[in-house]
């Protein structure tokens, strides 16, 4: 391991002597799951696609995920390919089964931090920040069961909060293109069905 990232593997072990507890790690593995392939994040923007007044912040959502997913999932962690840490790092024990992808940066992360971030643009603060927080727990989930370093969640927070504001002015722009359209489009029928002056005088 280079010695620039030793204090990587150290603080893993940090968390695995001092912060894991059985009782914790239940909850760990279940809150975990909030963020496999984006779970509750795709769920929770399908139920605001449902709700009209809140479908602006839905695509907001959509935009912030599919932002993380070509970019992150797709794009830097097969470059990077950065090797899990529970694979490396001689005493460190994973808590839940092997992942299928690289380390860096954290999936879990980047989703669930481009989600909240994207709907705190349209939401009431109140849930916007609790949305970071469950963001902020799932992080953290990645650390206390050993499957990322602390660098992949860092890398992990960074691509969701820039998807997430990315996310959001996508999806303004494209309301208001669609808009501008429509207004475009309602102002032509309208003045193809008036009617004309052309009344001929007797």
């Amino acid at each position: 391991m280079l010695p620039l990232f030793q204090w990587d593997g150290d603080f893993l072990l940090w968390v695995q002597e001092h912060l894991r507890a059985d009782v914790l790690t239940p909850f760990m593995k279940t809150i975990t799951v909030f963020g496999n392939s984006g779970l509750f994040w795709v769920l929770l923007t399908v139920l605001l696609y449902i709700i009209p007044k809140t479908r602006r912040a839905a695509l907001a959502s959509t935009l912030a995920m599919l932002f993380v997913y070509l970019s992150c999932n797709l794009l830097v962690k097969n470059v990077v390919a950065r090797t899990r840490p529970y694979e490396v790092i001689e005493g460190l024990e994973r808590l839940i089964g092997p992942q299928v992808d690289y380390s860096f940066p954290s999936g879990h992360t980047a989703v669930s931090f481009g989600a909240a971030v994207a709907l705190c643009f349209y939401l009431d603060r109140r849930i916007g920040v609790g949305l970071l927080a469950l963001a902020s727990v799932i992080a953290y989930s990645r650390l206390y069961l050993g499957v990322h370093y602390p660098t992949d969640i860092m890398g992990g927070l960074v691509f969701g909060i820039v998807m997430g504001i990315l996310g959001h002015l996508a999806a303004d722009r494209l309301i208001e293109v669609a808009k501008a359209r429509m207004a475009r489009k309602e102002s032509t029928e309208a003045k193809e069905e008036a009617p004309t002056d052309d009344i001929e005088s007797e």
